[in-house]
């Protein structure tokens, strides 16, 4: 991997997500979090910004299922994480139809292959509060 990926908000996240851990950012003008990870903080453009790691517990916002011509019903969830942001993600272990709102997850890293990079991807978390 190049330096500029390395030194790149991409390049940290995935460091992160290789080690089996999900970060995310947090502006440290208003203390909030955030995610996608970013140069700028969103709400207030400040570059006064840190990297923490999640205790990957979240619950489902909202999910949807996709369905590819041939294959397996796809689950496409938005995750509310514990430490106060959301992402985009799926959930596994499960049938797609069983994702449900309000359903507490826990996060894993899917290592990804030759042309993907590592991605978050959750399970069923049981009594996770």
């Amino acid at each position: 991997m190049s330096d500029l990926m390395n030194e790149s908000p991409l390049g940290v996240y995935v460091e992160h997500l290789k080690k089996g851990q999900l970060a995310y950012q947090v502006c440290k003008d208003n203390n909030k979090a955030f995610f996608y990870p970013r140069a700028i903080a969103p709400e207030t453009g400040s570059e006064n910004i840190e990297w923490r790691v999640s205790k990957g517990l979240g619950t489902v916002y909202t999910t949807t299922v996709v369905y590819y011509k041939g294959e397996a019903p796809l689950n496409v969830a938005m995750i509310d994480m514990d430490e106060g942001y959301r992402l985009m993600s799926r959930v596994e272990g499960i049938a797609a139809m069983d994702v449900k709102i309000g359903m507490r997850v826990k996060f894993r890293v899917n290592p990804g292959d030759e042309k993907t990079l590592p991605f978050p991807v959750f399970t069923p978390a049981g009594d996770a509060k």
